[in-house]
């Protein structure tokens, strides 16, 4: 589920994703180099938690690196610090 920016809303629709199933969340947007913090991700984390069990959650970008046909403006570079951040905040905050 994306939810990399406000326009996203709020975590309160994963009340409705049965308890059995498995979400990842978008947090880490794809659409600009800034990388997010580890403590923003984690508190992103912790509020969707109060809507779906944490053990059930897991951490992602928000989509693919080239959404739409022209790609959006980061480096190869850039998108391997993003997957980077990835693993260490879910190393974090799963730990």
């Amino acid at each position: 589920m994306e939810y990399d920016d406000a326009r996203s809303g709020s975590f309160e629709p994963l009340l409705d994703v049965p308890q059995d199933k498995f979400v990842v969340l978008g947090l880490v947007t794809t659409k600009k180099r800034e990388l997010e913090s580890i403590n923003e991700l984690s508190q992103r984390v912790e509020q969707a938690s109060r809507y779906f069990s944490k053990e059930r959650l897991g951490l992602s970008p928000q989509c693919g690196f080239a959404s739409s046909i022209v790609g959006n403006r980061i480096s190869s570079g850039d998108q391997q610090r993003k997957l980077e951040l990835v693993v260490d905040a879910a190393e974090r905050i799963w730990a």
